[in-house]
């Protein structure tokens, strides 16, 4: 299905068309703080996550503003997941007043109760992390250090005319973890590969965005990092797209210009969704990528949150049926670069998130 793009919405990229000719270089203000704290309808939050060499996987949120619609939203807190090799799941949110909430606006300097994340910027040519989190039975004190550049589409905003904006950055898109994971009363020493992004806007995600399927790709040489959001009818279902991809540390293409094409649809009962089997990324004569889903890593209704109340107003009156994946995926990659074809391939966990149902050919 063609790309529909809408007069109503403005992306950031600096072209020629819908791409970056030349990348912008992050700044320490980019993974700072943007919002007002505690105003209505703005939110922000940093993303880590770590695949670990022991199998499992972590997942760890800074809200400023929770974005997700229920009970969390607007609340300041911090989230912890730990994905097992077994497949069970551990989640926890905290919920925090705003005055235990601090953050820079120079910098990534955040500290949520007794937890905070930090960077330092003279240990090397790349960025430096560390994060810290420890509520109820999960802990996470990780050092993150960057191995590729940090990236943001255009100038990393997305503007839908008077209605509001949407921020994305990636301070860095593949990092080397090391640390320590307690889970219960475990504590593991333990490494694996990271990334880290950054969000901030100031509305609602379901009174713009119908759903989002996002990812990355670490292969030998190359690192990839994509987005499609499906927009709804407020703003004509715009299709954003961005894709990075970087050989070594250095981005090498940074575009909205590929063709996404999900296949192979098939109903997840505890999702209440449908999800593809098959996604393939395409930039002609450059790049293509191809996810063949091997496992669901998670499947969610995300109304199973809600209390009895909020799910009837969230189904009834609000029309929507918020439900996500985390999927495990084989890819096969290829990369035309400076005269040489690149063919790799591995696996990788890539990500849905739809507010209303996923119809088949609305991609």
């Amino acid at each position: 299905m063609a790309d529909i793009l809408s007069p109503k919405v403005r992306e950031g990229w600096n072209g020629p068309g819908r791409r970056d000719e030349k990348v912008t270089p992050l700044s320490p203000e980019d993974d700072a703080l943007h919002i007002e704290v505690g105003k209505k309808g703005m939110y922000e939050w940093w993303y880590f996550d770590a695949h670990l060499d022991n199998g499992s996987t972590i997942v760890a949120f800074f809200y400023a503003a929770n974005p997700n619609p229920g009970p969390t939203d607007g609340k300041a807190g911090v989230e912890l997941t730990i994905l097992r090799p077994d497949g069970r799941k551990t989640q926890r949110f905290i919920k925090y007043d705003k005055s235990q909430f601090s953050a820079s606006r120079e910098k990534a300097d955040v500290k949520i109760g007794k937890n905070y994340l930090k960077v330092d910027y003279d240990k090397g040519d790349l960025p430096v992390y560390e994060i810290f989190l420890d509520e109820e039975e999960i802990g996470f004190h990780l050092t993150y250090t960057a191995e590729v550049n940090g990236w943001k589409p255009g100038d990393g905003h997305a503007h839908f005319k008077d209605k509001g904006y949407f921020a994305w950055v990636i301070p860095f898109p593949k990092a080397k973890v090391e640390g320590t994971v307690r889970d219960g009363e475990t504590t593991m020493n333990v490494t694996g590969v990271g990334y880290h992004d950054h969000n901030w806007l100031n509305f609602p995600f379901p009174r713009m965005i119908e759903h989002w399927m996002w990812g990355r790709i670490y292969s030998d040489n190359f690192t990839v990092s994509y987005a499609y959001i499906r927009c709804n009818k407020a703003v004509d279902n715009h299709a954003i797209k961005t894709l990075m991809l970087a050989k070594g540390k250095d981005v090498i293409l940074s575009t909205g210009e590929f063709d996404f094409t999900p296949e192979d649809y098939e109903f997840n009962e505890k999702a209440g969704h449908y999800y593809p089997n098959s996604v393939t990324i395409r930039v002609p004569d450059k790049f293509e990528t191809v996810l063949k889903v091997g496992r669901i890593f998670e499947a969610e209704d995300m109304l199973d949150n809600f209390s009895p109340v909020l799910r009837f107003l969230a189904k009834n009156l609000l029309r929507l049926k918020p439900g996500y994946f985390r999927l495990d995926s084989n890819f096969t990659l290829s990369v035309n670069h400076e005269g040489q074809t690149y063919e790799e391939q591995g696996s990788t966990l890539h990500e849905i998130v739809a507010f209303k149902p996923i119809v088949k050919d609305s991609t």
